[in-house]
């Protein structure tokens, strides 16, 4: 198989998901769950794979293959790939995750559903169906039934239905593709009906639930086609049936190389997420930041002091320990493969604006079912309280180093969030005492951040208290609210900014050596924290030449990683990146034409 790149399509329904390649080989997929087991871990295996069936994958192999070209059918999640053999025949595939409302709830279930049919002529095949188990270290077991073979992978059983030969499926064989083949992998049940007609009732289904759910996003009236493949990405990193939203689908693609930059980004960040509510709610989603809630007010509940670790699984695990995966090779081999993430065990003190910016809608919009109310606020002040706590103690930030510690002016930057917003809700509630005692507390961090984070002799603020170091993360500062973008301390700071961070039309996260030395990649959040600060200070023709190339640098789905290589333009790090989609969404939002001066 050639080498691995990041130009892969994602088809989910908010509990399973899965990444396909250009030639429709699906290479990633995790079950149960999206953070379990990868069970298509070839994403993740090396280039040094010998042996044929130990590659965990999925994979459709057209004889003489000639071509690809693959497309997401317009406004849904259902990707649509055509592969072409030398002379001329060809087939389409067509692949999703069943997803659409049936008796009154979600129909979301654990199932890949793979449609092949002729497009021109007869094309010959093989299916090449190759899961693993334990991060790739053991093949399944299988038994077989006439129309189907279960996967015996660890202690769960998967289920592969078809209308295919089952003979031809189980070894690999070539066959003739003279008609409709359809491919059900999911739990170990017996479909009720034919193979072919299931799963065209449920493409059916599935495709008039995304149609429907795309017509109901507030647009802007222009880049309407990225910002609904972007949303659609996001509703995919969502875990439903808990609320969590995964910061990215996968574990340790390197941020760049050869670094050990390897991290598992499949669990729950509270700043994530509230990038990604944020956005979502902006287009009138607002199910997610419901689902969300209720997420966060289970973790709230068991932590009745306040006190919020930076993440979390998306089942509300408070421990997901960080160990490296031996039998896994890495991406294109440059491993370490980790499954858990040692972050979570970090103070990490921006969690608490988090949460409460991610919920506060519920508090002033009133197309909401239920609106917050003053018992969703108190259980909110204990979060405040840890923020006013903590607001000017050392933390590890948002960067995550892990082996020093600053006051972070991010994060006291969120902590001033959350008593303000506080306030706020208390005000809109009629709870004046409440209102004051959040303002003035408030008002201290306020003050702090503005004497302590201020460098006077670079005329900038800075990335920690009493600092000389600049990141972007500062570039957020009128964005949560702190000061005015036209504020001169902001304009010099964005100018700082510009002169040490930005390379051409992208932005790195910061340049000081961290524990892994200087960073390689530009991370690409913040080339969009730029463009909304550019757009802000009244640089939209800057802010929007840097949105265009930002556009040319997403795959042939339009999908983002979290970082761009800046010299030679390749996508790096997890995908796709939940923070990276929210900058699409963000732009195209500030930067579109009004609709009065489009239509």
């Amino acid at each position: 198989m050639p080498g691995m790149s990041l130009d892969l399509g994602v088809i989910g329904n908010a509990a399973a998901a899965a990444l396909v390649d250009r030639d429709a080989r699906l290479v990633w997929m995790c079950a149960p769950r999206m953070d379990g087991d990868p069970v298509f871990c070839r994403l993740l295996r090396g280039d040094d794979t010998s042996a044929v069936d130990e590659t965990g994958d999925w994979t459709f192999a057209v004889e003489k293959h000639a071509q690809s070209r693959q497309a997401y059918v317009r406004n849904t999640a259902i990707l649509e790939t055509i592969l072409q053999d030398e002379d001329g025949n060809a087939l389409r595939i067509t692949d999703f995750a069943p997803r659409f409302k049936s008796a009154g709830r979600m129909f979301r279930p654990l199932t890949i559903v793979r449609i092949v049919e002729p497009v021109t002529g007869t094309p010959r095949m093989s299916v090449l169906m190759r899961p693993r188990w334990d991060y790739g270290a053991n093949p399944p077991e299988t038994t077989r039934g006439s129309n189907h073979i279960r996967f015996i992978l660890g202690d769960q059983v998967l289920r592969l239905t078809t209308n295919a030969p089952v003979e031809f499926v189980q070894r690999g064989t070539p066959f003739l593709v003279d008609r409709p083949y359809a491919f059900v992998f999911g739990p170990d049940e017996r479909l009720s009906s034919h193979p072919l007609d299931t799963a065209r009732a449920l493409l059916q289904e599935t495709h008039e639930h995304w149609i429907d759910w795309a017509r109901g996003l507030h647009l802007p009236a222009d880049w309407q086609d990225v910002v609904i493949r972007a949303a659609i990405t996001l509703k995919l990193c969502s875990h439903e049936e808990t609320g969590g939203i995964v910061a990215a689908l996968t574990t340790s693609i390197p941020e760049y190389g050869a670094t050990g930059r390897t991290w598992d980004y499949r669990f729950c960040w509270l700043r994530d997420s509230f990038f990604t509510v944020k956005a979502l709610n902006a287009l009138g989603a607002t199910r997610t930041m419901e689902d969300y809630l209720s997420y966060v007010s289970n973790i709230a509940a068991a932590s009745p002091d306040g006190y919020l670790q930076p993440l979390f699984g998306i089942g509300l695990e408070r421990r997901v320990d960080e160990e490296v995966a031996r039998s896994l090779g890495g991406y294109r081999g440059l491993g370490p493969v980790r499954r858990g993430n040692a972050a979570y065990s970090q103070v990490q003190n921006d969690g608490y604006g988090s949460v409460i910016l991610s919920v506060i809608q519920y508090f002033f919009d009133e197309r909401l079912p239920g609106m917050g109310e003053e018992s969703l606020f108190r259980r909110l002040e204990p979060l405040g309280e840890q923020a006013f706590a903590r607001w000017d103690l050392p933390d590890a930030g948002l960067w995550e180093f892990r082996t020093r510690n600053s006051v972070h002016t991010h994060s006291s930057l969120m902590c001033w969030a959350a008593c303000d917003r506080l306030a706020r809700i208390a005000h809109k509630l009629g709870l004046a005492d409440r209102a004051a005692f959040w303002r003035k507390r408030a008002d201290t961090i306020r003050e702090g951040i503005l004497t302590r984070a201020w460098n006077e002799k670079l005329g900038s603020f800075v990335s920690s208290f009493e600092g000389a170091d600049l990141d972007a993360s500062l570039l957020l500062i009128p964005e949560i609210g702190l000061l005015p973008a036209d504020d001169p301390r902001f304009l010099s700071t964005l100018a700082a900014i510009e002169g040490h961070l930005r390379f051409g039309n992208h932005l790195y996260r910061y340049r000081a050596p961290d524990d892994f030395g200087e960073p390689e990649t530009a991370f690409t959040a913040c080339t969009f924290w730029l463009i909304d600060a550019l757009a802000r200070v009244g640089r939209a023709d800057d802010a929007r030449e840097i949105f265009e190339d930002v556009l040319t640098h997403r795959n042939h789905l339009g999908l983002l990683s979290e970082g761009i290589h800046v010299d030679s333009g390749e996508l790096w790090g997890n995908y796709p990146q939940t923070y990276s989609m929210v900058g699409l969404i963000n732009a195209a939002m500030r930067l579109s034409r009004r609709w009065e001066d489009v239509l």
